[in-house]
């Protein structure tokens, strides 16, 4: 095999099984802490608040992470951070308020590390030619990570109604053991070779005060300007289907029985929808040759416009599914009809395709605006989507899910204006220069 492409192979395997394991937490994380609680009173400690934390964290960290990257390099930098991430599951063994909130802030430390040495090590063994493909490669096989996470979650509630302790402490080691062996995997990356198969030097990644000022000015544009209010939907959106979604359900009694086991199968379904949104649109959307001639295929803003049509119609189907009262605890309450657990699942995979929308979009947009320096329109990216994900996830303890799912819909119709307008613009742009 090619090296580079071993070595794209298996940072997506390795990133797979770190996010399997993460991922599946941060999607049980309100149900089983809740449960935590109900067995322990002295334990305060709440999922929405840790993983609030967490994003706050990220978001900040993301603008010193270039600078830990380029002075460690890419391999050792990922190392810590997915180190990072494994602290935090194990910190479960020891459960206390102040150490989970602790270990929050260090994975959200962490994460900013292992993106950005993720970015600049996909680069690095990429060309114009191989760049697309290589991101698919990694991006298909790195998400695999919400089927395997969540279906282990599944099989661990079947015949369950709740997370007891002893399966609690099942889920904390398997999902340590599997956390940790993607964090060896990145021990067998092999040094990046450029296209004639010499080694590849790392990039040379700008100094944090740059950063900062490249970075608020390219904010102070009218492009990115725009671009920002789609980049904060995302985080809303994040937020609501990685955790407070699922959540909802498991704390829906009227969805039976196996209420708590229908958490794991909402997020393994989320995944499924995020992979089929991205395939197709990676197949189907437009695609730049090496000339810059356009080839056929679905515009942006016509996959914005898919998204943004299945955010509304999911929207408008979990108000009419699930209780306002959801996010918060164990409910007994109906909604507009009847919860049905076939009616939430179906949401799940829709909220992941919409998702795919959104997102794969944002990174073409922002590869095809900004190709000779990318760092600065990612560090925007993630910080604006990091703090939008904080927030939610801070409020989701106050606001009823009906009034989330209604300024969802808001941000979602005003983020997909505000992408039609930047493509608009680019497209006259590009229209003048020719």
């Amino acid at each position: 095999m090619d090296k580079r492409l071993y070595n794209v192979n298996m940072l997506g395997l390795s990133f797979m099984f770190i996010l399997a394991a993460n991922q599946a937490m941060g999607n049980i994380a309100k149900t089983l802490l809740s449960s935590v609680q109900r067995d322990y009173p002295l334990f305060t400690g709440d999922g929405y608040i840790s993983l609030s934390i967490t994003y706050f964290v990220f978001a900040l960290a993301n603008w010193i992470a270039p600078s830990i990257v380029n002075f460690t390099g890419c391999k050792i930098a990922m190392i810590i951070g997915a180190i990072c991430y494994t602290m935090f599951l194990v910190s479960y063994l020891w459960l206390t308020t102040f150490i989970l909130y602790f270990m929050s802030a260090i994975q959200g430390f962490g994460a900013a590390i292992l993106w950005t040495a993720q970015g600049t090590y996909l680069t690095l063994n990429s060309d114009p030619s191989t760049m697309s493909r290589n991101t698919g490669i990694f991006w298909t096989i790195s998400n695999i990570s919400m089927l395997l996470g969540n279906a282990f979650v599944s099989y661990a509630l079947r015949d369950k109604s709740d997370f007891d302790d002893s399966t609690r402490t099942f889920i904390y080691i398997v999902l340590i053991i599997v956390s940790a062996f993607g964090t060896l995997l990145f021990l067998f990356l092999r040094s990046p070779v450029n296209q004639e198969g010499t080694l590849n030097e790392r990039v040379e990644i700008i100094s944090f005060t740059q950063e900062i000022k490249n970075t608020m000015s390219l904010f102070l544009t009218k492009d990115m300007r725009l671009l920002n209010i789609t980049f904060f939907f995302t985080g809303l959106s994040l937020s609501f289907y990685s955790s407070v979604y699922s959540s909802s359900i498991g704390f829906t009694k009227r969805m039976g029985f196996n209420s708590k086991q229908l958490v794991g199968l909402s997020g393994l379904f989320i995944g499924i929808g995020e992979i089929l949104g991205g395939l197709i649109f990676s197949i189907l959307g437009q695609k730049t040759s090496d000339n810059n001639t356009t080839i056929k295929g679905l515009s942006h803003s016509a996959v914005i416009a898919i998204g943004f049509i299945v955010n509304i119609i999911t929207y408008g189907l979990i108000i009419i599914n699930l209780p306002d009262d959801s996010p918060f605890g164990d409910t007994t309450a109906s909604s507009y009809i009847n919860p049905n657990q076939y009616l939430a699942i179906f949401c799940s995979f829709l909220l992941g395709f919409g998702d795919s929308c959104f997102n794969t979009q944002l990174y073409n947009i922002i590869g095809l605006k900004y190709p000779e320096n990318s760092a600065p329109p990612m560090a925007l990216f993630n910080s604006m989507e990091s703090i939008a994900a904080s927030i939610s996830f801070y409020y989701s303890n106050y606001f009823g899910i009906h009034f989330q799912l209604i300024l969802l819909m808001v941000s979602s119709t005003v983020a997909a204006l505000a992408f039609f307008k930047v493509e608009e613009s680019s497209d006259k742009r590009y229209y003048e220069a020719i």
